[in-house]
Protein backbone atom coordinates (compact mmCIF):
# COMPACT_ATOMS: atom_id res chain seq x y z
CA UNK A 1 0.00 0.00 0.00
CA UNK A 2 1.21 3.35 -0.98
CA UNK A 3 2.52 5.65 2.20
CA UNK A 4 1.38 8.40 3.35
CA UNK A 5 3.83 10.38 3.66
CA UNK A 6 7.72 10.50 2.47
CA UNK A 7 10.79 12.12 3.03
CA UNK A 8 12.09 14.74 1.16
CA UNK A 9 15.36 17.30 1.53
CA UNK A 10 14.68 21.26 1.97
CA UNK A 11 16.76 23.86 2.72
CA UNK A 12 15.59 25.34 5.95
CA UNK A 13 16.48 29.40 6.39
CA UNK A 14 16.10 30.75 9.54
CA UNK A 15 17.21 34.18 10.74
CA UNK A 16 21.15 34.39 9.39
CA UNK A 17 21.39 30.72 9.55
CA UNK A 18 20.43 27.78 6.78
CA UNK A 19 21.06 24.08 6.91
CA UNK A 20 19.96 21.18 5.01
CA UNK A 21 17.56 19.25 6.87
CA UNK A 22 14.61 16.27 5.74
CA UNK A 23 10.67 17.40 5.76
CA UNK A 24 7.87 14.60 6.00
CA UNK A 25 5.43 15.55 2.64
CA UNK A 26 1.83 14.34 2.47
CA UNK A 27 2.13 12.03 -0.64
CA UNK A 28 -0.06 12.48 -3.52
CA UNK A 29 -0.94 10.16 -6.09
CA UNK A 30 -3.40 9.64 -8.89
CA UNK A 31 -6.24 6.35 -7.70
CA UNK A 32 -7.87 5.14 -11.38
CA UNK A 33 -11.29 4.29 -10.50
CA UNK A 34 -13.07 1.42 -12.84
CA UNK A 35 -16.19 0.58 -12.78
CA UNK A 36 -17.01 -3.57 -13.55
CA UNK A 37 -13.65 -3.51 -15.16
CA UNK A 38 -14.25 -0.10 -17.36
CA UNK A 39 -12.42 3.22 -16.33
CA UNK A 40 -14.52 5.86 -14.88
CA UNK A 41 -12.32 8.50 -13.80
CA UNK A 42 -8.53 9.53 -12.06
CA UNK A 43 -8.54 11.39 -9.02
CA UNK A 44 -5.50 12.60 -7.11
CA UNK A 45 -5.44 11.57 -3.67
CA UNK A 46 -3.60 10.68 -0.83
CA UNK A 47 -3.05 6.36 -0.18
CA UNK A 48 -5.13 5.24 2.18
CA UNK A 49 -8.87 4.22 3.07
CA UNK A 50 -8.72 3.91 -0.90
CA UNK A 51 -12.37 1.68 -0.31
CA UNK A 52 -13.93 3.93 1.81
CA UNK A 53 -12.93 6.89 -0.53
CA UNK A 54 -14.50 5.18 -3.66
CA UNK A 55 -17.80 3.99 -1.66
CA UNK A 56 -18.40 7.78 -0.54
CA UNK A 57 -17.63 9.28 -4.34
CA UNK A 58 -19.94 6.82 -5.99
CA UNK A 59 -23.14 8.10 -3.70
CA UNK A 60 -21.93 11.91 -4.61
CA UNK A 61 -21.92 10.79 -7.89
CA UNK A 62 -25.25 9.04 -7.61
CA UNK A 63 -23.75 6.08 -8.81
CA UNK A 64 -25.06 3.94 -5.47
CA UNK A 65 -27.16 4.73 -2.95
CA UNK A 66 -26.89 1.46 -0.25
CA UNK A 67 -24.02 -1.39 0.11
CA UNK A 68 -25.68 -3.71 -1.09
CA UNK A 69 -25.09 -1.50 -4.43
CA UNK A 70 -21.59 -3.06 -4.78
CA UNK A 71 -21.05 -6.25 -4.87
CA UNK A 72 -16.82 -5.95 -4.27
CA UNK A 73 -14.19 -3.75 -5.13
CA UNK A 74 -10.61 -4.78 -5.33
CA UNK A 75 -6.98 -3.26 -6.71
CA UNK A 76 -5.84 -4.04 -9.91
CA UNK A 77 -2.52 -5.22 -11.17
CA UNK A 78 -0.50 -2.18 -11.92
CA UNK A 79 3.53 -2.19 -11.33
CA UNK A 80 5.62 0.66 -10.54
CA UNK A 81 9.16 1.23 -11.91
CA UNK A 82 10.62 -0.97 -9.09
CA UNK A 83 7.84 -3.97 -10.06
CA UNK A 84 5.43 -3.52 -7.50
CA UNK A 85 1.75 -3.05 -7.19
CA UNK A 86 1.47 0.89 -6.86
CA UNK A 87 -2.26 0.04 -5.82
CA UNK A 88 -3.73 3.17 -7.58
CA UNK A 89 -6.07 1.26 -9.66
CA UNK A 90 -9.45 0.26 -7.65
CA UNK A 91 -12.18 -1.76 -9.81
CA UNK A 92 -15.75 -1.62 -8.22
CA UNK A 93 -17.95 -4.36 -9.44
CA UNK A 94 -22.04 -3.22 -9.44
CA UNK A 95 -24.38 -5.56 -7.81
CA UNK A 96 -26.36 -7.32 -10.60
CA UNK A 97 -29.63 -5.30 -9.57
CA UNK A 98 -27.54 -2.08 -10.49
CA UNK A 99 -26.86 -0.33 -13.98
CA UNK A 100 -23.43 0.91 -15.24
CA UNK A 101 -22.98 4.94 -15.19
CA UNK A 102 -23.68 6.30 -18.11
CA UNK A 103 -21.21 7.48 -20.91
CA UNK A 104 -21.20 11.03 -19.96
CA UNK A 105 -19.91 9.79 -16.40
CA UNK A 106 -17.49 8.16 -17.72
CA UNK A 107 -14.55 11.15 -17.59
CA UNK A 108 -10.87 9.98 -18.11
CA UNK A 109 -9.64 13.02 -16.97
CA UNK A 110 -6.92 14.02 -14.37
CA UNK A 111 -8.50 15.92 -11.31
CA UNK A 112 -6.88 17.87 -9.14
CA UNK A 113 -6.75 17.43 -5.49
CA UNK A 114 -8.17 20.90 -5.21
CA UNK A 115 -10.62 20.28 -7.19
CA UNK A 116 -13.86 17.57 -7.05
CA UNK A 117 -15.53 15.74 -9.31
CA UNK A 118 -19.04 16.35 -8.90
CA UNK A 119 -21.06 16.35 -12.14
CA UNK A 120 -24.08 17.93 -9.85
CA UNK A 121 -23.68 21.79 -10.65
CA UNK A 122 -26.99 22.86 -9.59
CA UNK A 123 -29.12 23.13 -6.33
CA UNK A 124 -32.02 21.26 -8.35
CA UNK A 125 -29.98 18.55 -8.94
CA UNK A 126 -28.34 18.13 -6.07
CA UNK A 127 -32.02 18.12 -4.12
CA UNK A 128 -33.71 15.47 -6.69
CA UNK A 129 -30.81 13.16 -6.28
CA UNK A 130 -31.24 13.11 -2.30
CA UNK A 131 -32.22 9.56 -1.18
CA UNK A 132 -32.47 11.12 2.58
CA UNK A 133 -34.83 14.03 4.12
CA UNK A 134 -32.87 15.72 6.67
CA UNK A 135 -34.29 15.54 9.73
CA UNK A 136 -35.92 18.45 11.20
CA UNK A 137 -36.16 17.39 15.14
CA UNK A 138 -32.54 16.79 15.73
CA UNK A 139 -31.13 19.14 18.11
CA UNK A 140 -27.78 19.70 18.93
CA UNK A 141 -25.89 21.23 22.13
CA UNK A 142 -23.79 24.68 21.20
CA UNK A 143 -20.81 22.86 23.11
CA UNK A 144 -20.60 19.96 20.68
CA UNK A 145 -20.31 22.12 17.58
CA UNK A 146 -17.82 23.92 19.27
CA UNK A 147 -15.71 21.69 20.44
CA UNK A 148 -16.05 19.52 17.25
CA UNK A 149 -12.85 21.34 15.47
CA UNK A 150 -10.09 20.53 18.63
CA UNK A 151 -11.98 17.12 18.38
CA UNK A 152 -11.02 16.25 14.76
CA UNK A 153 -7.64 18.13 15.29
CA UNK A 154 -6.55 15.96 18.11
CA UNK A 155 -6.63 13.06 15.33
CA UNK A 156 -5.13 14.24 12.87
CA UNK A 157 -2.21 12.58 12.49
CA UNK A 158 -1.06 13.12 9.48
CA UNK A 159 -1.60 16.96 9.41
CA UNK A 160 0.88 16.55 12.34
CA UNK A 161 3.68 15.00 10.93
CA UNK A 162 2.95 17.43 7.34
CA UNK A 163 0.84 20.32 7.83
CA UNK A 164 -0.21 19.87 3.96
CA UNK A 165 -3.69 17.02 4.82
CA UNK A 166 -7.34 17.98 4.83
CA UNK A 167 -9.33 16.46 7.75
CA UNK A 168 -13.12 15.75 8.37
CA UNK A 169 -14.91 13.66 11.09
CA UNK A 170 -18.15 12.43 11.71
CA UNK A 171 -19.59 12.91 15.39
CA UNK A 172 -22.69 12.19 16.95
CA UNK A 173 -24.63 14.72 18.10
CA UNK A 174 -23.94 14.34 21.76
CA UNK A 175 -20.27 14.35 20.77
CA UNK A 176 -18.73 11.35 20.34
CA UNK A 177 -16.50 11.15 17.47
CA UNK A 178 -17.24 8.35 15.54
CA UNK A 179 -14.94 8.22 12.51
CA UNK A 180 -11.74 10.48 11.38
CA UNK A 181 -10.22 10.59 7.98
CA UNK A 182 -7.72 12.36 6.34
CA UNK A 183 -6.18 13.65 2.60
CA UNK A 184 -4.22 16.32 0.39
CA UNK A 185 -8.05 17.06 -0.94
CA UNK A 186 -10.87 17.68 1.43
CA UNK A 187 -13.54 16.40 -1.17
CA UNK A 188 -11.95 13.12 -0.83
CA UNK A 189 -11.52 13.41 2.92
CA UNK A 190 -15.83 13.71 3.40
CA UNK A 191 -15.63 11.31 1.13
CA UNK A 192 -13.80 8.68 3.16
CA UNK A 193 -15.79 9.58 5.85
CA UNK A 194 -19.09 8.96 4.13
CA UNK A 195 -17.93 5.90 2.23
CA UNK A 196 -16.68 4.35 5.42
CA UNK A 197 -20.32 4.99 6.85
CA UNK A 198 -22.27 3.85 3.54
CA UNK A 199 -19.58 0.48 4.15
CA UNK A 200 -20.82 0.16 7.73
CA UNK A 201 -24.67 0.48 6.85
CA UNK A 202 -24.92 3.76 9.13
CA UNK A 203 -27.23 6.26 5.98
CA UNK A 204 -28.52 8.11 6.61
CA UNK A 205 -26.46 9.94 8.88
CA UNK A 206 -29.26 11.64 10.66
CA UNK A 207 -27.81 11.91 14.01
CA UNK A 208 -24.75 13.25 13.32
CA UNK A 209 -22.67 16.16 12.51
CA UNK A 210 -19.90 16.47 9.92
CA UNK A 211 -16.96 18.54 10.63
CA UNK A 212 -14.23 20.08 8.31
CA UNK A 213 -10.71 21.44 8.75
CA UNK A 214 -11.23 23.74 6.11
CA UNK A 215 -13.71 26.17 4.60
CA UNK A 216 -17.14 24.52 3.49
CA UNK A 217 -17.66 24.56 -0.40
CA UNK A 218 -20.81 23.72 -1.91
CA UNK A 219 -19.02 20.30 -2.53
CA UNK A 220 -18.61 19.43 0.45
CA UNK A 221 -22.19 20.82 1.64
CA UNK A 222 -23.95 18.32 -1.14
CA UNK A 223 -21.82 15.20 0.16
CA UNK A 224 -23.47 16.13 2.99
CA UNK A 225 -27.02 16.59 1.91
CA UNK A 226 -26.86 13.18 -0.27
CA UNK A 227 -25.62 11.65 2.83
CA UNK A 228 -28.52 12.96 5.08
CA UNK A 229 -26.04 14.83 7.64
CA UNK A 230 -28.35 17.50 9.36
CA UNK A 231 -25.30 19.74 10.16
CA UNK A 232 -22.31 20.52 8.86
CA UNK A 233 -19.48 22.53 11.26
CA UNK A 234 -16.64 23.78 9.11
CA UNK A 235 -13.40 25.74 10.66
CA UNK A 236 -13.36 28.82 8.14
CA UNK A 237 -16.13 30.63 5.77
CA UNK A 238 -18.97 28.58 3.25
CA UNK A 239 -19.31 30.25 0.01
CA UNK A 240 -22.38 31.76 -1.11
CA UNK A 241 -23.64 28.94 -3.01
CA UNK A 242 -23.10 26.39 -0.25
CA UNK A 243 -25.27 28.26 1.87
CA UNK A 244 -27.84 28.62 -0.77
CA UNK A 245 -27.85 24.88 -1.34
CA UNK A 246 -27.82 24.21 2.66
CA UNK A 247 -30.54 26.64 3.14
CA UNK A 248 -32.95 24.74 0.68
CA UNK A 249 -31.92 21.52 1.55
CA UNK A 250 -32.96 21.96 5.07
CA UNK A 251 -29.14 21.35 6.01
CA UNK A 252 -27.61 23.32 9.64
CA UNK A 253 -24.36 24.54 8.14
CA UNK A 254 -22.21 26.72 10.45
CA UNK A 255 -18.54 28.27 9.57
CA UNK A 256 -15.66 29.78 11.89
CA UNK A 257 -16.14 27.30 14.67
CA UNK A 258 -13.29 28.14 16.32
CA UNK A 259 -12.74 28.98 20.16
CA UNK A 260 -16.22 29.71 21.46
CA UNK A 261 -17.79 31.13 18.83
CA UNK A 262 -19.33 30.09 15.53
CA UNK A 263 -21.47 31.72 12.70
CA UNK A 264 -24.81 29.76 11.90
CA UNK A 265 -25.44 30.33 8.24
CA UNK A 266 -28.75 28.16 7.58
CA UNK A 267 -31.76 26.68 10.06
CA UNK A 268 -30.03 27.68 13.14
CA UNK A 269 -33.43 25.74 15.10
CA UNK A 270 -30.78 22.79 15.18
CA UNK A 271 -28.45 24.31 17.65
CA UNK A 272 -30.33 23.66 21.03
CA UNK A 273 -30.99 27.06 22.77
CA UNK A 274 -28.15 29.28 21.41
CA UNK A 275 -27.99 32.66 23.35
CA UNK A 276 -29.71 34.79 20.60
CA UNK A 277 -28.51 39.13 20.93
CA UNK A 278 -29.27 40.41 17.39
CA UNK A 279 -27.06 44.06 16.93
CA UNK A 280 -27.49 43.93 13.05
Amino acid sequence: MGRVTRRHPVQHLESSTSRRRLETLAVEEPLEIRINGEPLLVTMRTPGDDIDLVHGLLLSESVVRLRSDVAGARYCDGAGRDGRNTYNVLDVRLAGHMMPPLPELRRKVLMTSACGICGTTTIEQVLSASAFRLPAMVTIPPDVVLNAPDQLRSRQRGFDQTGGLHAAGLLSTDGALICVREDVGRHNAVDKVVGWALREERLPLANSILVVSGRASFELTQKAVLAGIPLLAAVSAPSSLAVDLAHQAGLTLVGFVRGQTMNIYTHPERIRNPAVRTSI
